[in-house]
């Protein structure tokens, strides 16, 4: 497998039969999801509850592989399953590298502090309102920013009420809500997340894709095989120039398509904190700024989640961190255990069980 290294279980401290047994626990417990997501244009629990026209699909799409992910340890494949270089739907996991294009947008200077309103550094019309002129940087990246519009034909309202994690509400997804004072309410919306992506695009002046390849999927070996696709309608103007702003995710379609091998990457960069082979990515710091727990909710940080006081992920250590997408697919994070975990396609109720499994193998 290019640019990773192998180790036998036993080199890497796991026993060889309990690892075995919890590969086969990912594999026996495959997402519900079906499998012809492009053919039937029916994303669960995303699209699929929503009226027309906010069901709307605006990206590309593609019919989902199996599961497949792999682990790593001290930088190395300790086992892998399913086709790990098959280029697949990755869903959320874009959010957290949203959250990591932001660092490098710290680190260049182009954002000054978190804590800005983003009205002060970017007049467009997406932070005019009285609602809007408010939101922070930060507001954006912990998901309270209660941002109040319409983006690419999707109104915040579609995502109101939506429950992820352990949140709970009575109302309906979609049913509208009072707004609340930015940075005072969670709510996982992704209209929101795609107005910080925007935004971003703004701050860099370069479409998104370019600059994550250039300063992050370059430096650190990642293949070319992985695309960052927009909605068809996501057309701006920045500096005069038309370019295409891309989701946070692929509820309506588009997002990160990327391969398991190249998520690995990724993530050995953020469990690295930021430096790869000795060269420093992202600014000093950046990373633990991400794992820092929001004010608001405790097991979210900037864009990616936390296992803060073991309520995001029951059984796992506190100091687990994910970046978790529908479907589910997963980049797992365990610093105590120098552990490293990619999944794809993974029932949601089976996952904390199936990374447990993992722990239990170490010796």
């Amino acid at each position: 497998m290019a640019g990773f290294e192998s180790i036998s279980p036993a080199d890497a401290g796991y026993d060889e039969t309990k690892l075995a047994a919890a590969v086969q626990f990912f594999e026996d417990h495959e997402s519900s999801w079906p499998r012809d997501l492009a053919d039937s244009n029916v994303l669960p629990g995303l699209n699929q509850t929503e009226p027309p026209p906010w069901n709307e699909i605006l990206g590309p799409l593609k019919n989902r592989d199996g599961p497949a992910g792999l682990l790593l340890k001290d930088d190395k494949i300790v086992t892998s399953w399913g086709d790990i270089h098959n280029v697949d739907l990755t869903f959320s996991v874009a959010k957290s590298y949203l959250a990591v294009l932001t660092g490098l947008a710290v680190g260049d200077g182009l954002i000054d502090s978190l804590d800005d309103r983003v009205s002060d550094q970017l007049d467009i019309d997406e932070f005019r309102s009285t609602q809007n002129l408010q939101i922070t940087w930060r507001h954006l990246l912990t998901q309270t920013s209660e941002w109040q519009g319409t983006l690419f034909g999707k109104p915040d309202i579609v995502d109101h009420n939506r429950v992820v994690g352990d949140g709970d509400s009575t109302a309906k997804k979609g049913q509208e809500r009072r707004l609340q004072t930015p940075g005072s309410f969670y709510e996982y919306n992704d209209v929101r997340v795609n107005v910080l992506s925007l935004a971003l695009l703004h701050v860099f002046g370069r479409e998104l894709p370019e600059v994550l390849k250039e300063r992050i999927m370059g430096p650190i070996g990642a293949s070319d095989t992985w695309h960052w696709h927009p909605y068809r309608n996501a057309e701006v103007m920045v500096n005069g120039k038309a370019m295409m702003s891309v989701p946070g995710g692929t509820h309506w379609g588009g997002g990160i398509w990327i391969s398991s091998v190249d998520h690995a990457r990724f993530g050995l960069l953020i469990s690295n904190d930021g430096v790869h082979e000795g060269r420093r990515i992202l600014p000093p710091g950046w990373v633990a700024q991400m794992f820092s727990p929001s004010p608001v909710k405790a097991d979210y940080g900037l864009l990616w989640w936390l296992n803060t006081g073991g309520v995001g992920f029951p059984g796992l250590p506190h100091t687990s961190v994910m970046a978790v997408g529908a479907g589910s697919n997963i980049i797992w994070l365990e610093p105590s255990r120098d552990l490293l975990l990619v999944a794809r396609w993974i029932d949601a109720g089976a996952r904390n069980e199936a990374c447990k499994l993992i722990m239990d193998a170490q010796i």
